[in-house]
């Protein structure tokens, strides 16, 4: 038998969850206990009441360093996916505005952007997700009560995904500094802004900041978008470049300080020539990775395995921790995509299993992201690094080609960076490997293309699929140019 025990106010590490011996009635107070109200948490959880278990939902939000605190859904309907694609999708707005003058829309006067009046916006439909909550007479809902409770479940589910993590050795970065679980939430516009990292989450934060006309650094230490394929990566932020981004390769801040004026003023060095700079900004905004959300639950005097250098708790194939009848998913989970589709099928296929309605695990193979940067990057499947990584250099075929979205056309954008790639066994069949894509509605594309891995996809059946004309996506299917070749992987014509 499992039982939490939750203090007054918030998770603290002398709060802890215990293992206790089952009592002689074999009567818990819940089927399944579930910690965590974000997307799998919440998915978990419903989809065990509707399998007719008694589930109970623990959530409470630790306010951010700077105060910023939201309500129930997790990272994704409020500091995440959601209210990034809204301001994403703000910044694609304002490049529309300036391609409609090539179409004949006539635009009288300069157009400026109102940053309240877009995170009112953005806000209130954030806000507005917060009360879709479970079926009440299905799950019971606990958050932080006046008194310690102890609560009793057959089983026990953590999902706490993670949080923003600032540098500890950079004096004021604490202090004065954001991260993405602040920036959707200001009231007023982050102004000149430096963002220090080059993960996803920095890139696009960087990338609707420029496009809605803020001033905008990338300082980047080594790479960007770790993890992903590094060609892409380079088409990614060369676009960004174009678009008005300004990037500090190879710069690592060392302190943040604030200057009577109320600026913000960053010393850094770059690391290719020793020397040191210093500029103002108003708004510094930290995207350096995230830290998972599990030393509060004293999960150590359980003895459950944790990896000692991430934090993360280590799971077996069916999500099960090194207790029993304690379980983990999500971005908790060492080696799992810190996705939140992911973590939506793994909590739901999990609640099925508990209560024994099926056996089918999570396939964490060949899952679809897409990094919704100003040109967005789309990819299913290996990277071409990971393939050579894999198979080795000569036992893969690289397919690719630039090509030029038609919606560029008339408005004259640069299409230099619209790309596509797709990795292949060399020999049989030609299984595909990966496929990797730039250009509008990257996810979109990427989405349709991903159910193939799950069929098993050849290069053979890509060439046998219809296009439709005249879209971005059918430049995927007509990829016939190798990069073993040498030859112009430029598409001309129609």
């Amino acid at each position: 038998m499992a039982a939490l025990c939750r203090g007054r106010h918030r998770w603290k590490r002398t709060n802890c969850l215990y293992v206790l011996a089952r009592n002689l009635t074999g009567k818990f107070d819940y089927d399944l206990v579930v910690i965590g109200g974000g997307s799998g948490g919440l998915a978990c959880s419903k989809e065990a009441a509707q399998l007719g278990q008694k589930v109970a939902v623990l959530d409470y939000v630790e306010p951010s360093v700077r105060g910023t605190k939201w309500g129930l859904g997790g990272t994704c309907v409020n500091v995440g996916c959601i209210p990034k694609k809204l301001m994403h999708q703000t910044a694609l707005l304002g490049t529309a505005v300036k391609d409609a003058k090539k179409y004949g829309w006539q635009i009288p006067g300069p157009v400026c952007h109102d940053w309240a009046t877009m995170a009112e916006a953005v806000q209130n439909h954030v806000r507005s997700l917060n009360w879709v909550q479970p079926d009440p007479s299905a799950i019971t809902s606990h958050f932080p009560p006046l008194i310690q409770t102890i609560l009793t479940a057959k089983n026990i589910v953590i999902a706490t995904g993670g949080r923003p993590k600032y540098p500890a050795n950079i004096p004021g970065a604490m202090e004065h500094g954001i991260t993405s679980d602040d920036i959707f939430w200001l009231k007023k516009s982050p102004g000149k802004t430096l963002v220090v990292g080059a993960s996803y989450v920095a890139l696009e934060c960087a990338g609707f900041l420029t496009g809605i006309g803020l001033d905008t650094t990338v300082m980047v230490r080594s790479i960007a978008l770790r993890g992903f394929d590094q060609q892409m990566a380079g088409l990614v932020t060369d676009y960004m470049e174009a678009y008005g981004t300004k990037f500090a390769w190879k710069c690592v801040p060392q302190r943040v300080d604030k200057l009577s004026s109320g600026a913000l003023q960053v010393t850094w060095t770059d690391t290719k020539t020793g020397s040191e700079h210093k500029d103002t900004y108003d708004s510094v905004l930290w995207a350096v990775g995230r830290a998972p959300e599990t030393k509060a639950l004293g999960l150590d005097k359980l003895g459950l395995q944790l990896n000692k250098e991430t934090g993360k708790v280590v799971l077996g194939a069916d999500e099960s921790t090194s207790v029993p009848n304690i379980y983990a998913f999500g971005d908790i989970g060492e080696g799992r995509p810190e996705l939140t589709p992911t973590a939506i099928k793994a909590g739901k296929l999990l609640a099925r299993r508990l209560a024994g309605q099926s056996t089918e695990l999570m396939n964490y193979d060949n899952v679809p992201t897409t990094v919704f940067t100003p040109l967005e990057y789309g990819c299913v499947g290996l990277s071409e690094e990971e393939a050579e990584k894999r198979h080795g250099k000569d036992s893969i075929e690289v397919y690719h080609a630039f090509y030029k979205p038609l919606e560029f056309t008339v408005a004259e954008r640069d299409a230099s960076q619209c790309y596509i790639k797709v990795v292949c066994e060399r020999g049989g069949d030609q299984r595909i490997l990966g496929l990797h894509f730039t250009g509008p509605n990257a996810g979109e594309v990427t989405q349709g293309f991903a159910l193939g891995f799950q069929c098993g996809a050849t290069y053979s059946h890509l060439l046998q699929t219809v296009g439709i004309h005249p879209t971005c996506a059918e430049e995927v299917v007509k990829v016939n140019i190798t990069k073993r070749s040498g030859l112009d992987a430029t598409v001309t014509g129609c």
